[in-house]
């Protein structure tokens, strides 16, 4: 394992900056990034940030529930640093990112979010990208992997391999690891979708504060991500994502075929390094799942972070990266 020192120190010896420290307060800044971007993709008009030089290796970083874009506000300017291409697009039901049509389904299932960053990187003109991300970040980016091994030439994934097995997802979990997905549960209820559109910032302050309890980070901070949830297909998307792992809503035909290839559990063949934290308990030593990666692979593991591993040890992701994508 390298510790949080020894990453700072690799980082300081590459040219990148490290200004938030694990125990740090984060301070809501100004994103370097500048004017958010649009483009049309698949089923979608994106909304996304870039930063660095149009020629370099292309990184995309993808956020999860209930984040947005901020969780990379230090580590896109770091990797545009070392002359990364870094593009941060908003997921669909988050900040600027709209469907092109009315009619089109709210759908979250994880195929449908893994399609979208393709349909992106095609709008784009852009062959090949390494793929970084946590929660629904990382899982997007290991199904992107698993399925297009050939448009990724990395793979960062906070908590490993997230592909989410609908059969297996069926079992139950001992009672502690069960309550922990309580949040789930309140979302297949109708109770739960009034609640979350009543309540959305204090719920979601309230999943930052149990998914990563030594992070202090201010209102300012807070805030900022919190407007990306005013997106009128937010709630939609969050409950159709919840509830289609539990089998209580139906995705669409059109990702059938995908799904297919995911329920069989594909391996990913990509260069990985994954990253494991306080949030993930019992299976940080990544061996639960050590097998499903089958290429040059490494997993590193951050004491005392949470589950927002880029914004809360910023140093540390941005290090996975380079090394990764090396």
């Amino acid at each position: 394992m390298i510790s949080r020192r020894q990453f700072s120190q690799a980082l300081a010896v590459a040219g990148v900056a490290a200004p938030l420290t694990a125990t740090a307060t984060a301070h809501a800044s100004t994103p370097a990034w500048g004017e958010i971007k649009q483009v049309r993709a698949g089923l979608l008009n994106i909304g996304y940030a870039e930063m660095g030089p149009k020629t370099g290796p292309v990184t995309v970083l993808l956020h999860g529930w209930p984040y947005d874009i901020h969780s990379y506000v230090d580590v896109a300017p770091a990797l545009a640093a070392q002359g990364h291409r870094v593009l941060i697009p908003y997921l669909r039901g988050y900040g600027p990112t709209r469907f092109l049509h009315a009619h089109t389904m709210r759908n979250g299932q994880q195929s449908a979010l893994a399609a979208d960053v393709i349909a992106f990187m095609d709008a784009l003109g852009i062959r090949q990208a390494t793929v970084a991300g946590f929660d629904w970040g990382a899982r997007t980016a290991c199904i992107t992997a698993a399925l297009w091994p050939q448009r990724v030439r990395a793979l960062v994934s906070v908590s490993g391999y997230l592909v989410v097995n609908l059969r297996q997802n069926q079992e139950p979990l001992n009672p502690q690891a069960e309550l922990g997905w309580w949040y789930q549960y309140y979302f297949a209820t109708e109770r739960g979708v009034k609640g979350y559109t009543q309540n959305s910032y204090e719920f979601n302050k309230l999943i930052w504060k149990l998914a990563s309890p030594r992070w202090e980070f201010d209102e300012s901070t807070y805030a900022q991500s919190a407007t990306a949830w005013k997106n009128p297909d937010h709630v939609a998307i969050v409950i159709h994502n919840y509830r289609w792992r539990l089998q209580l809503a139906e995705g669409e035909h059109r990702y059938d075929g995908l799904e297919r290839e995911l329920q069989a559990k594909p391996v990913i063949s990509v260069p990985t390094i994954t990253i494991a934290s306080d949030f993930d308990g019992a299976n940080s030593d990544g061996a639960a799942y050590r097998a499903q990666f089958t290429g040059r692979y490494e997993h590193r593991v951050l004491d005392g972070i949470g589950h927002n591993v880029p914004q809360e040890a910023p140093e540390a992701f941005t290090r996975a990266v380079l090394d990764a994508s090396r």
